[in-house]
């Protein structure tokens, strides 16, 4: 009787810990697995309202910057990226596209400087002083990238070029007027992936153009669209150049400003995939392990 008991017993334990082991193997295989891919965010519809400069630094062109914010609800992984703007050619040259550069800022106070400097209206909701993260096609296995012309001529009612961005008193321009160029959608892929904690971020892409230059076109604000993804709060796009850093402005309530100024997205979209928390993992095996253990003092 205690011979059969004990066997009993321990043919019991024996299954429970190969039901752990194969748990702990499947979590293990699932936390260093990517997660489901995903659209994390998705605003891709540009329209002609503005067009923003934004690039990186080069020979003779300071460093411009623009940024529009996007939620993550919980940690993923960003693998491509979308965003749609207009190439403005030199007179007589035919541009280049030499460069694109992809940056992550978090919302400010993080990563600043607290309390700013005051050389612009306010910081609150602006991207934050310095990047979280970046990737540069120059750089080796850090992002590529692919263009396709969507609309040869394409006109913008209104923009903010080179040298039309101010500190305040004077950051208030209405703009720097209509500006026409080539449409172009760039798809950037990046070998180097942005592992993102959940937060609330801004995207910020530059184009090198050499022989012209690069403006990110806007987008529907509120969010709207077949397959956008709005959320709340959707905070307006920001701007600055070398000369403001390390203060941003609003395009629209600082820079376009009037009796009621307008607020602006711009047209990017976000994909990748979604991480698994590695608490939720744990609960699994736990689960997995008090079922074995309950079938096992039966």
């Amino acid at each position: 009787m205690l011979v059969s008991t004990y066997k009993k017993i321990g043919g019991g334990i024996s299954n429970f810990m190969r039901c752990v082991l194969v748990s702990t193997v499947c979590v293990a295989a699932a936390i260093v697995s990517p997660g489901h891919g995903a659209v994390l965010y998705n605003n891709l519809f540009p329209n002609n309202l503005i067009a923003i400069a934004t690039s990186p630094e080069s020979p003779g062109k300071i460093e411009i910057e623009a940024g529009d914010d996007f939620l993550l609800n919980g940690p993923a992984s960003i693998t491509t990226a979308h965003f749609v703007g207009l190439i403005v050619p030199n007179a007589g040259i035919t541009p280049t596209i030499s460069e694109v550069v992809a940056e992550i800022y978090r919302v400010f106070p993080k990563d600043s400087n607290d309390p700013p400097s005051g050389n612009v209206p306010t910081r609150d909701n602006s991207p934050s002083d310095v990047a979280f993260d970046s990737r540069d096609s120059t750089a080796s296995g850090e992002l590529t990238f692919t263009t396709s012309v969507l609309n040869p001529v394409f006109v913008a009612l209104n923009s903010i070029q080179p040298g039309g961005i101010h500190p305040k008193p004077g950051n208030v321009t209405m703009g720097n007027g209509p500006l026409t160029g080539q449409e172009v959608q760039f798809d950037v892929t990046f070998t180097a992936p942005f592992g993102l904690p959940a937060d609330h971020y801004f995207f910020v892409p530059q184009v090198g153009v050499t022989g012209g230059q690069f403006y990110w076109l806007s987008s529907s604000r509120p969010i709207s669209g077949p397959g956008s993804t709005p959320f709340a709060p959707d905070l307006q796009a920001w701007t600055r150049d070398a000369n403001l850093d390390p203060d941003w402005l609003r395009v629209g309530t600082d820079i376009i400003g009037g009796a009621t100024p307008p607020t602006f997205n711009t047209a990017f979209s976000l994909e990748g995939t979604v991480t698994p928390e590695p608490s939720g993992l744990i609960l699994v095996v736990v689960g997995i392990g008090l079922i074995s253990l309950r079938r096992l003092v039966r």
